[in-house]
């Protein structure tokens, strides 16, 4: 039988990939057989992060660095892929960032910062991606929201905002690329151990109990725990799945 979780031949193109759950996609990626280019602000840790799981996994990664949240960047990392790899299959808008300020304390430049990098970003590279997904005769687009897609956050109201709007751009960008055999999605993760949120559990006292007195699965999650909703999202196993939004947050969600 074929496995179709398999992803040997895909090529995959992870934005913010370099470290925490980008760096936890990539991985899972790469265990089930995808070429992937990974692209973030830093080069010289994404050069580590794309050597290291080339060592580990035995397949070619190319690290890039690009400014995602810009058009002329986007265009050029794009392009760079589909030089070296011929074609592209499944794009992951991971790239993000936060402010912890509450609404009246927080600028318009610091607004602009946040929803630039986690909304238009996956809107640039999935506009950008998108003629190469449909001459390959399909493929798959996953953004990464958050638990914040979902609730409020009185602390990061520009990243709750821009995480709800990755709900509706998956939506709305799964609607007018199904012709095409385009399958998009966004996985909505929880408390996931990262260099973002250690900086929350210093900075928003009383976070660390908060969340494992609600999480029914009694612990904070680690990158891996992202990997096999990733592949699946990223395989023939999802092919009649779009529009929709996957939470992997431990039952957080679903708890009164």
């Amino acid at each position: 039988m074929v496995n179709p979780f398999d992803l040997t031949g895909k090529v995959a193109i992870v934005t913010g990939g370099n470290g925490g759950l980008g760096l936890g996609i990539a991985r899972g990626l790469a265990q089930a057989g995808a070429k992937l280019a990974i692209v973030a602000r830093n080069l010289e840790k994404t050069e580590a992060a794309a050597r290291d799981l080339a060592e580990a996994t035995g397949v070619e990664v190319l690290a890039l660095t690009a400014d995602v949240a810009q058009p002329e960047p986007v265009a050029s990392a794009v392009a760079a892929v589909v030089a070296r790899f011929g074609r592209i299959d499944i794009l992951f808008n991971n790239a993000g960032t936060t402010i912890r300020k509450p609404p009246h304390l927080m600028s318009l430049d610091e607004w602009n910062t946040v929803m630039n990098v986690n909304l238009t970003s996956a809107f640039l590279m999935s506009k950008e991606v998108y003629p190469s997904l449909k001459e390959a005769g399909g493929g798959k687009v996953v953004n990464i929201g958050s638990m914040a897609s979902i609730f409020g956050a009185s602390y990061a109201p520009a990243y709750a905002a821009s995480k709800a709007g990755i709900v509706q751009l998956t939506k709305s960008c799964a609607l007018a690329w199904a012709p095409d055999n385009i399958q998009v999605n966004a996985i909505l993760p929880g408390w996931f151990v990262t260099d973002m949120t250690d900086k929350a559990r210093v900075e928003v006292p009383g976070l660390n109990e908060r969340v494992l007195a609600r999480v029914p699965a009694g612990r904070w999650a680690e990158p891996r725990d992202i990997a096999g909703t990733a592949v699946w999202l990223s395989s023939a196993a999802s092919d009649f799945v779009t529009g929709a939004a996957v939470p992997v947050d431990g039952g957080y969600s679903s708890i009164m």
